[in-house]
């Protein structure tokens, strides 16, 4: 007997009553609040009420359990669609104040569904298509899970809600057709099929035959009457029973049950009016109050969570019994098995004493074949980049339809179906993802990064040719103000590594971060091993630190990052020997890192002497750390198609460079301090150099 058929006429009737009860909480919400979009879970709801009541297994009793079903609003405009059913349901944090609290300021209750805000919030959504995407990662490591422990262990489902915009957003394509190639049978899509956008129909915009789009990417693919129970039961079990992605498109009407507003773009995105829900509460013969759900309705919503707590307790048995226990756990919350710091310590000793000069990309390699040795926890992939972003090992052998043992994705060239991949990675637990592009294609996976930051995700972002050393590919490959973006994104890790020693630092504390992703910004050309200072301690984690000390007291403080380093000590020696100027080098990996140590510890490394900032790239940002009367050495302006070496003399990115500027600093300083007389600064020797150059 299959499973809708154990559902009584009865309980049928119930569903009815039980979708009306989301529809109802839905539209008091939004009119109290007066914002908010009450159409999508009206339209919804009769689908939805199907899923959750027959199919699903979600415990709110312990919502992360990790074996669940996973839900994802990829509509997120439609939060109060997930909100009424975590109230239904049972959930803790979830009680009736909060409904009515809805898009309030210290609510649970936000606008879009806020990962981490609430409980059994599995993503953060509303940026459209993040959803989908996302919900592609959770399904690769349901699938990397199962082939790692026993069907016993890993068995879910990952559904989403997605609407026409969900599909009509471009990180869809890259999500579908990812998940196609990869035969991830296990999720399944419910299309909100209303055919209604903001502007109107949909007709405005769009002939696409999803069913034949999402075939074509190797999906199954249904349409039925969302408000058809039956038809949408028996839609899911087929899904259920695939070998493919499954898609079942819900022809629904927006707004579905309002009086005189059902079908209405209307109802998309405002409050439905006092009268509208009056006339909407005697067509629905709803006769109750707002915020109010009658005991035998709330009483058949909280039968889902007791399904889910049975088999959650059933899980935790099997769990019990297994031999795969310890190391289960251990995975799923991502305990770093061996010692990585250690091994990475070794690592670093090693290359001081060769002095090792590689391009920190392929020092990115050489570390994460240590990481990857040490720890199967590690996920990697690229964007059909993997020969230039070195992101493969040794360990990693690529994950393929039908085969997810592997630790390696070809994510194709989908930069930004990528990054939402391994937010669904991380989200979903078991593994700490990382994955490949050019820095400048950081703008194709921007949406998705950003979201890594605002649920605080662990994904590691290996981004490689990383300024004009790129050389010939030119100005459409040649990052200028990427940096600078990625350091605006609060909460994300920028990492500029200036050696192969800084690279296996910044890979050492991105994988030690639990609430937070990380950007490796690496460079193509080689670059000298620069640190000449022994120990264990990771500088790197102190986000700047000085790298050459001046002899005396400081004349002028150089700040640089990656492969600016190296043109930053050139011009500190020749600053020294040719005019006696007393030049110290600060190597700034990490910002981020930087502006978290105490006041004394940055005065110390910026000292008092005037700055120049030296970076292939845009200046902003830079102003705060150079002060107000530094110098800056880098780029005002998009690159070109030339030779690395020719561009950094072209742009006048150079220890000359550098030299001529600190020069003229002192210059400035001596006019504006006449009455100095002793010091360095003082010195006629310098004066005299300073005009000569």
């Amino acid at each position: 007997m299959n499973v809708s058929q154990q559902i009584e006429p009865r309980a049928a009737a119930s569903e009815r009553n039980m979708a009306d009860a989301i529809r109802f909480l839905a539209m008091d919400a939004v009119e109290k609040a007066n914002s908010g979009h009450p159409g999508m879970p009206m339209g919804m709801a009769d689908a939805v009420t199907v899923l959750f009541n027959r199919f699903i297994k979600i415990d709110p009793s312990l919502p992360d359990w990790p074996d669940r079903d996973r839900f994802v609003l990829s509509a997120g405009h439609g939060s109060m669609l997930l909100y009424s059913i975590h109230h239904l349901m049972g959930f803790a944090d979830m009680p009736m104040a909060e409904l009515s609290a809805f898009r309030q300021l210290g609510s649970k209750t936000a606008g879009h569904p806020e990962y981490g805000h609430a409980l059994g919030i599995e993503t953060t959504t509303g940026p459209l298509g993040q959803g989908i995407a996302t919900a592609v990662g959770m399904a690769i490591a349901e699938q990397m899970m199962a082939a790692r422990f026993s069907g016993s262990l890993c068995n879910h489902f990952t559904y989403v809600v997605a609407g026409d915009g969900c599909l009509q957003e471009g990180i869809s394509h890259e999500a579908i057709d990812l998940a196609g190639h990869l035969k991830l049978r296990k999720l399944v899509v419910l299309w909100d099929d209303n055919r209604i956008s903001i502007d109107g129909s949909t007709d405005l915009s769009t002939s696409m035959n999803q069913l034949a789009r999402f075939r074509a990417a190797g999906w199954d693919a249904q349409r039925v009457d969302g408000h058809d129970p039956e038809a949408v039961a028996k839609a899911i079990e087929r899904a259920r029973r695939s070998r493919k992605p499954s898609l079942i498109a819900c022809r629904t009407r927006i707004g579905k049950g309002a009086a005189s507003m059902e079908g209405s773009h209307k109802t998309h995105g405002a409050a439905l009016g006092d009268k509208e829900i009056a006339a909407t509460r005697e067509k629905l013969a709803w006769t109750h109050p707002p915020f109010f759900v009658p005991p035998q309705i709330k009483s058949a919503w909280e039968s889902v969570a007791v399904r889910g707590r049975l088999a959650r307790e059933a899980w935790e048995i099997r769990l019990d019994a297994s031999r795969s226990k310890k190391r289960y756990e251990q995975t799923v919350s991502r305990q770093l098995d061996g010692d990585v710091a250690h091994l990475l310590a070794k690592f670093r000793a090693a290359h001081r004493k060769r002095a090792s000069k590689v391009a920190t990309r392929q020092a990115s390699q050489m570390a994460l074949e240590v990481i990857n040795g040490a720890t199967a926890l590690t996920i990697g992939g690229s964007a059909d980049l993997t020969g230039s972003n070195l992101t493969m090992t040794s360990q990693t052998q690529p994950i393929s339809p039908g085969n997810f043992k592997g630790r390696y994705l070809h994510y194709g060239i989908r930069e930004h179906g990528m990054a939402a991949a391994m937010n669904g990675i991380a989200l979903h637990g078991g593994f700490i993802p990382y994955g490949g592009t050019f820095l400048v294609f950081s703008d194709y996976a921007r949406g998705a990064m950003r979201l890594s930051a605002l649920m605080g995700l662990p994904v590691i972002y290996v981004l490689t040719h990383d300024s004009i050393g790129l050389g010939e590919d030119g100005p459409t490959h040649q990052p200028v103000e990427h940096l600078a973006m990625l350091r605006a994104t609060p909460n994300l890790n920028v990492f500029r590594p200036a050696d192969i020693i800084e690279t296996a630092e910044c890979w050492e504390i991105a994988l030690g971060e639990k609430n937070r992703p990380s950007v490796l910004a690496l460079s193509r050309q080689a670059l000298p091993m620069l640190r000449q200072t022994d120990g264990d301690e990771n500088l790197s984690a102190l986000g700047a630190y000085v790298l050459k000390e001046a002899r005396r007291p400081r004349d002028i403080t150089l700040l640089a990052t990656g492969s600016e380093v190296e043109i930053a000590l050139a011009a500190a020696e020749r600053l020294q020997a040719d005019e006696g100027v007393e030049a110290a080098v600060v190597s700034m990996p990490c910002w981020e890192k930087f502006e978290i140590q105490d006041a004394s510890y940055r005065k110390q490394v910026l000292g008092d002497a005037p700055r120049i900032a030296v970076e292939a790239a845009g200046r902003l940002g830079w102003d705060r750390w150079m002060g107000p009367d530094g110098a800056f050495v880098g780029m005002i302006g998009f690159g070109a198609s030339a030779p690395a070496g020719d561009l950094y003399r072209h742009f006048g990115i150079t220890a000359d460079h550098v030299v001529a500027e600190a020069l003229e600093l002192i210059r400035r300083d001596f006019r504006e301090a006449p009455l100095m007389s002793t010091g360095p600064l003082a010195s006629k020797d310098v004066i005299s150099s300073s005009k000569e150059a």
